[in-house]
Formats: structure tokens, sequence, C-alpha cells
């Protein structure tokens, strides 16, 4: 059925109009609302958040790394400062087009294809985050070559800053350590934004690392105008950064840089100590690396020369080493006779050999010297008197005097890699081998061997201790000296006589003759030391012992000095510990080390004259030296451009593999010595009597 047209009106027209107006309109309304409200939450709510964006938009801001607070000497010489260095890098997460990038800056810069496969390697190796350095130490013009070239250079990074500098070198690295670009797994650790900022860097080691947060200082940064394209605009207001603060020490710079050059070309160490106050005025290892190489970023082939050296110059040896202290403990082990009442008068004849049991233990003059008393035997340095004495009385009578001198005594100082020996007695071997103190444990510790271990620093503070009688605490902080120590638990008669028996070693014909002070009245007291690396067998005796000269270097003795001066008023207390030297070199040698060293604190000029005789007989001051081991050492394996390429992980000098290998032998040696009976061959004590 056909429904009928339907009839629209005026009316309904009207209405169905009036209704989509409406609806239109309040969808219109809607809308209008939404984009009022979104305004007004852009513009108020959101205000600040857009300000930035848009300011960062505008102002290109750059983080300025701090300057370095300085290290200086007791007396404000520099150690450690801050030069002004014009450098670039190149950010890898920013960098663009590499190959043109890296042409132009080939040719802006001069760059050596060394520095261009440097370069490339750092990029592939490093994270995206890290700056890779391109260049530093640059000259203004260079530096403004790049500057005005940056809008066609992205990801690299021109930077005025401030480069770590170490004036004395190689004679301060173990002391100060060095500094360095931070870790990608520092930066993972922290997040820190200044840890990315090219030309920033940290402590890497030793008291830069120990004083970092006094060193560091607050950024700054700088804000520049700029277009969208990157281009300046004009230089808006810097906010400067705070410097780190200054740490002063009580190291004398001109002693420390003396010590070192005297050692020459020695594997060891030497501590100065002022016996007032307990100050340390040297710290020297050597041989040791250039703390600016480091700092710059050392290569791995220079690392790997420095870990090769069989001296270790990785290592701190000053408190990393440990030693068998030999006849260096002989007036300790005097004190603790006295303190347990022995007469000083009473004699022990020496006949070169006394049997107990069923062994037979040597002293080192194979005649014997014949009666001695005391005096005499810390001035002989006579095995025998101090097995027969410290026989009778039993070691556990000299650990605790050993204790309160120094020796196995931790110090409270910057620095992480103290290791702090042993003193054994009959408690400590059944707690740790499970089983009984022997009486030839005893006279190997008499002697300074067996399971005796001291660091140089310890050796130090046992000389300062019996010069002043009081019980000084070492420091190197100037801001930290452990003034008014108090006084060591001993007569001051029995102190003295000690004190007299050294002074006997040196000036009374003893085994330290040569170590005589050239000072008009002044004279120096001191003990000397041997001690050995290898086990003397029954076979190598009857044949010959084979002398330290015929020796490969790592089987010949070590030999050690203490003395203080002057004998009569102590001012001075110092060791020297060098490693397998072997008493091969006269001018190389301990006494006349201590002698000079002492000297250079009493009458400088005088020291001076003396060494400048003797350097260039071993191939130049140490700069000199370390180049020409480096070239020769370069010249014999002809390394790939990969050795060239910045040394980029974490780990550092003191915690090198070379540095744990060094230590691991050194156990093992100690190891077997302890096993076997170094006393029943006697010490190896060296004759130096000046003549």
């Amino acid at each position: 059925m056909r429904r009928s047209p339907r009839i629209v009106t005026e009316a309904m027209q009207s209405y169905s109009f009036s209704r989509r107006a409406w609806l239109l309109g309040a969808a219109q309304a809607g809308v209008g609302v939404m984009l009022a409200g979104r305004m007004a939450w852009l513009s108020i709510a959101q205000n600040e958040h857009y300000s930035i964006l848009s300011e960062k938009n505008r102002v290109d801001s750059t983080v300025i790394p701090p300057r370095r607070g300085w290290i200086v000497d007791r007396n404000g010489v520099p150690i450690a400062n801050n030069r002004t260095d014009f450098r670039v890098d190149i950010i890898p997460d920013r960098l663009r087009d590499k190959d043109r990038v890296l042409e132009v800056l080939r040719q802006l810069l001069s760059l050596t294809p060394e520095d261009m496969a440097r370069v490339k390697i750092d990029l592939d190796r490093a994270a995206g985050f890290q700056p890779v350095q391109v260049a530093e130490r640059l000259d203004w013009e260079r530096f403004a070559a790049v500057s005005v070239r940056l809008p066609e250079l992205p990801g690299v990074q021109p930077s005025r800053a401030f480069a770590r500098h170490y004036p004395a070198g190689a004679a301060v690295a173990h002391l100060t350590g060095y500094v360095g670009a931070p870790s990608a797994e520092q930066f993972k650790a922290t997040r820190d934004g200044l840890l990315v900022t090219p030309g920033f860097k940290l402590g890497k080691d030793g008291l830069e690392k120990a004083l970092e947060n006094r060193l560091r200082g607050q950024p700054g940064a700088k804000r520049v105008e700029v277009t969208a394209r990157g281009k300046l605009v004009a230089e808006l207001a810097t906010r400067p950064d705070v410097p780190g603060k200054t740490a002063k020490l009580t190291i004398d710079a001109g002693l420390q840089e003396y010590a070192a050059r005297r050692l020459g070309t020695n594997s060891g160490s030497a501590v100065v100590i002022d016996c007032r106050t307990g100050e340390m005025l040297c710290m020297v290892s050597v041989p040791a690396y250039d703390p600016n190489s480091f700092s710059d970023g050392i290569s791995h082939l220079e690392w790997q020369m420095l870990s090769d050296d069989d001296h270790v110059p990785l290592m701190n040896k000053v408190t990393q080493g440990l030693y068998p202290p030999g006849s260096t403990v002989k007036p300790m082990n005097a004190l603790a006779l006295l303190d347990a009442g022995v007469s000083p008068d009473q004699r022990i004849n020496c006949t070169g050999a006394m049997r107990v049991g069923t062994g037979v233990f040597h002293c080192h003059k194979r005649g014997g010297h014949g009666p001695l008393d005391m005096k005499g035997a810390v001035a002989q340095s006579c095995d025998i008197y101090f097995y027969e004495m410290i026989r009778r009385l039993g070691y556990d009578r000299v650990a605790p005097v050993a204790r309160t001198v120094g020796l196995g005594q931790k110090f409270d100082l910057p620095f992480t890699t103290q290791r702090y020996g042993t003193v054994p007695d009959s408690a400590w071997k059944l707690r740790k081998h499970k089983t009984n103190w022997r009486v030839s444990d005893a006279l190997n510790a008499s002697i300074g061997q067996g399971d005796v271990l001291a660091n140089p620093l310890q050796l130090a503070v046992m000389a300062a201790r019996l010069a002043s009688g009081r019980a000084l605490q070492p420091s190197i902080l100037a801001d930290q000296v452990h003034r008014d120590a108090p006084v060591l638990p001993y007569q001051s008669e029995h102190l003295q006589l000690v004190r007299e028996a050294m002074w006997a070693v040196v000036n009374g014909g003893g085994t330290g003759g040569a170590a005589r002070l050239l000072i008009p009245n002044v004279q120096i007291a001191a003990k000397t030391g041997t001690a050995q690396v290898r086990r003397i067998t029954m076979a190598e005796r009857r044949s010959g012992v084979l002398k330290n000269g015929q020796l490969p270097f790592k089987l010949r003795d070590h030999a050690l000095f203490v003395c203080f001066a002057p004998a009569d008023n102590p001012r001075y207390a110092a060791s020297i510990v060098l490693e397998h030297n072997g008493h091969t070199v006269r001018n190389l040698d301990t006494p006349l080390i201590g002698r000079d060293i002492m000297t250079y604190m009493l009458d400088r000029d005088r020291a001076l004259a003396s060494l400048a005789e003797v350097e260039p007989t071993w191939g130049g001051d140490i700069a000199t030296r370390m180049a020409a081991t480096e070239a020769a050492y370069r010249a014999a394996r002809n390394p790939p451009p990969a050795a060239a390429a910045t040394k980029t992980d974490s780990v550092v000098p003191s915690d090198a593999p070379a540095v744990e290998r060094a230590t691991d032998l050194a156990n093992q040696t100690q190891a077997a010595l302890a096993t076997n009976t170094v006393a029943e061959e006697g010490s190896t004590e060296s004759m130096e009597r000046g003549e």
C-alpha cells in the first residue's frame, strides 16, 4: 500500500533548524571552553615548564668544570696545580658525518696520523656520552679556528678549562696520585651531569682520590643566546665556578724531589719524618709513572711498558711494599732486652756460629766478632749476640716492644693502600698456622727475617720513636698533625743507650761508616740492614755462596737503612728500603743515600753538589731516563696503531695486575723463607765502614 507523502510545514522547518543550530552552538561552545581551558593550562599551570623550554631553545647553557683545589707543600709550594688549557673534545652521541668532521679537525688542528688513529680508536671504544679528547694544550689560533666553525662540526666541543699539572712529575706520583676522566661506571652510578662534561676530571688514585670532596669545587655555567641553527647571537651572564679548597701537606716539595732523584735507578722508597711532630717530610717510591701523562690520558703502550717493568713503577712501595726489615730491628731488639732486665754490659762471645739443637746458626761475619756487649752488637750488627739473647729471653718479650715502636701498626693517613706487615709471636703462629712457636722462629725474628714484615713507613716511624722517645703518629695533612705525642713506656736511660749504639753504627766503626755526614760537627745515627729473599742451599755454601752481583735482579738481597740526625739532638728520622739492591753499587746503596738525604735537610747546597756528581752516571735525571726507557721500549716492539689508543678502563696503578703479581711473588718468597731457617745461614749484612 502506497504511503501518502509527508507534508513539511514552515513550523516544522523552523523547529528542526533551531535544534540543529542549538546543537552546533553547544558543540562550538564546548570546543571553545576546551580551548580556553587548554590555553589557561598552558599559560598558567605550565608556564614555568614552557618558559624553560623556550629559554633552552634560545639560550645554550654549558657547564663549566670547577677549578680543582691545589695541593701545596708545607711552605706553600705547589705540588699539584692547574694550568689554563684550550682543548677540543668530541661527544660521540652528537657526532654526525664522522669522517668529514675528523678531516676538518685534522686540518684545523694539524693532527698527526698517530693522533688521528688514536681518536678513531677512542671514538669506537667510548660510551656515547663520554667525551673523547681530540687535542689539548692548544694555542689560541687553533682553538679559535675550531670555535668559529662549530655550526658545521656537530658533536665537537671546544672548551677553555684548567688542566691538572704536577711540577715535579714522577717524583710525586705515588704521593698525589693523578686525575682522570670519569668512567662510564661512575656516571651510571651517580647520573651526575658534571661527570660527562668535557674537560672534567676527578681523583683516580693517591691523595687526589682520597681528598676528592675537598679538591673538587662547584661547577659554573656559561650561557649564550643562539639562533635555531645554533649560531651565536650574544653572550649572557655567566655563573662562575667555585674552586675547590687547597690541601696543604706536611711534605717538603724540595726534599721530595731530591730524594726521588737521589734514589737513582733503584727500585725502592724513602720516608723522612720530623722527630718533633711526626710530620712526614717526604714519601717517595721509585721508579714511578708521570702523573701528568696519566692525567692527560695514558696510552695502552705506556701502560704495558709500566706493567712489564720488573721494578714495578705502578706500586707505591712506601705503603704497599712489605719487606723483612733485616738488621734494622736490632736497636729495637736491644730496647726490648733492656726493658726485660738484660744488662747492657753483658757480653756474648761471637765465634761466627752457634749450635741450637741439631742446627748451626751463623753470623754474617764468618770468623766471628769475639766478645761483644749490647752497644757493640748493634754497631757490628752481630747475629750471634741477638740469637743467644733472644733465645734466652723468648721472642714473646720482644714482639710487644716492636709494636710499640710502630711495626705492624696501622696509621691514620689518607691512603687506602696501606699494608701493615706482621710482628709474629707464639699466639700469632698458633692462630695462623696451628703450630707451636719454635726456637728457630725466634732466631729468624731476632735478625728481622722469618715472619717479620714491615713497610718503609713503619720503619721510619720506628726510627723517629727511638730518636724522640715519644709515640709519634705520622701525618701528611697540615691540618691533622698529631702534636704532643705521649712518651714511650721505656726508661730514658735505655733509649739513650740505643741511640748511642746507633751512633756507633756510623761513627764508631760499625757497619754504616759510609753514611758519615760531611757536615762539620754534625753526626748521624743509623742502622743498616740486609734482607735475604732466597734460600742458600748447602751445596751452594760448599761451592761458595754467590755474590749479589752474580744473581738475577729478583734474587738479590734487599738493602735497608734507618737513621736520625743530628745524633745528639734528633730533628729528622728516615728509612730507605731498596728492593733487590744487593749493595752492588756504592753510590746507589743505602748508606750514601741516607747520608745525602739527611744532608739535604741540614745543608742543602752540599747535598745538591753531591747529587750533581753522581746523577750523570745513572743516565741523567728522572725525566731523561724515563724518556730513554720509553723510546727503547717502543723501538723494540714496533707497536701497532691500537697501542696509541687512550686507556679508558677503571684500573689504576695501586690496583694494577702488575702490583698484584709483585705482591703475590713477595708473599710466596716470604712464606718459603719462613718455612726454612734463614738464621741457620746468618744474615748477609754488608760491612760499610767508609774507609
